[in-house]
């Protein structure tokens, strides 16, 4: 090697160990601190946290999935649909959170559109409310149904469960119910009828 050429090698290896040195000498950005909500410990805050930075549902089968909760609880005059209510993210985070639904979810979605196309020639989300409703009602009563339809028939199920589950444990839902929780007592003393049955009063 020229004497040049090592010049120019030793000056390309200095100025490399100074960038590493300089790169090593700046601190890497901090983490975003994980919430840790009441009631929830920290590594259960991590593993939620983890879950919902990942996705399961294609934007397609998701669709689906936002079609079909919004059929099984629609909006009415007391309150918010389905999906309204967040049902589509809960179920998302359901099938990350519980693996063994993730192949029931989108063989169920794939059956169903498979059947559609069979039926009127394209998807269930492209298929009219008349052509949903009429799908839908083939799968949604076990006892009426055909042999033929018994996988449509158990993901129409798991779909019934987490939108009824994932509904009535949002704001929307629990609103619906009227549920008001724990709330205190207004003690107003014994009734004037007890107090009457047994010659007592509070006058005296």
């Amino acid at each position: 090697m020229k004497r040049r050429d090592s010049l120019k090698a030793l000056t390309l290896s200095s100025l490399g160990m100074a960038v590493s040195t300089v790169e090593a000498a700046v601190p890497a950005p901090p983490e975003t601190p994980i919430k840790v909500p009441g009631g929830r410990q920290k590594f259960e805050a991590i593993r939620d946290a983890k879950l919902m930075a990942e996705k399961f549902f294609t934007p397609h089968e998701l669709q689906t999935v936002t079609v079909l909760v919004d059929m099984i609880i629609p909006a009415d005059a007391k309150s918010g649909s389905a999906s309204q209510a967040g049902v589509p993210a809960f179920i998302e985070f359901m099938a990350k959170d519980q693996p063994r639904n993730q192949t029931p979810f989108r063989g169920g979605i794939r059956w169903l559109d498979n059947t559609c196309v069979k039926r009127y020639g394209k998807q269930f989300v492209a298929c009219t409310k008349a052509q949903q409703t009429a799908m839908v009602d083939d799968i949604a009563y076990p006892e009426k149904s055909r042999p033929d339809t018994s996988q449509g028939v158990a993901f129409f199920n798991l779909m019934r469960n987490f939108t009824a589950t994932g509904f009535f444990t949002s704001k929307i839902g629990i609103a619906d119910l009227g549920y008001m929780g724990n709330t205190p007592n207004q003690w107003e003393g014994v009734p004037a009828d007890v107090l009457k049955q047994y010659g007592l009063s509070y006058d005296s």
